[in-house]
């Protein structure tokens, strides 16, 4: 697993020795950033990488312009390599790392800045479900608070799952498949006086 584009174009990520991170391959990562540079999504965003594992998604962010992104995830061994990771690539100051579920915490904001771009990348297992009332949509709601309006949230799920086409303030605009996964894009609305739910 390596950056595959930017100013860091070709570092290989460290990986841990658990089974506990979800790799995503080359190819696919390339696909799924193309998306997103299309959309002009990355130059100069604060970015947010949910069940971030060793920071795939967020250290290609940064290589390829972003400003500022959050790591949150919860396995220590596996922060030990992230952080490393990070050291690696000297986005130290670039970067935050913290320690929580993002299930419950979302994407932190620091400073009262809300994130232009976060990735949702949890164990498949726990977007079985993903309609009202499940764990993603719980999510949703919380980072309804915490994303820009028009800002985006990329949902990662195996091919097999559809998220919904609406949660609270956010739309899907976009679905694509690779493989065994799907992601969805789902945007924040501008107009923050529509009732969540509508």
């Amino acid at each position: 697993m390596r950056i595959i584009a930017g100013t860091k174009r070709g570092m290989r990520l460290l990986s841990p020795k658990t089974e506990a991170t979800r790799p995503i391959t080359d190819r696919v990562k390339q696909s799924l950033f193309d998306v997103l540079t299309n959309y002009d999504l990355l130059s100069g965003a604060r970015v947010a990488d949910l069940f971030s594992g060793v920071g795939s998604f967020g250290l290609e962010s940064l290589s390829r312009g972003a400003a500022f992104v959050t790591f949150v995830e919860k396995n220590g061994e596996v922060i030990e390599v992230l952080e490393k990771n990070i050291a690696k690539a000297s986005f130290a100051e670039q970067s935050r790392v913290v320690r929580a579920s993002a299930f419950r915490v979302g994407a932190p904001v620091g400073g009262g800045e809300r994130y232009d771009l976060v990735f949702v990348d949890p164990p498949y297992a726990s977007t079985r479900e993903v309609g009202g009332g499940s764990s993603l949509a719980e999510l949703l709601d919380i980072l309804g608070s915490q994303v820009t309006p028009g800002g985006v949230v990329v949902v990662r799920t195996h091919r097999s799952v559809t998220p919904l086409d609406d949660y609270g303030r956010f739309h899907a605009v976009d679905r694509r498949q690779w493989g065994t996964m799907a992601v969805v894009l789902l945007q924040a609305r501008r107009d923050e006086q529509q009732a969540s739910g509508d």
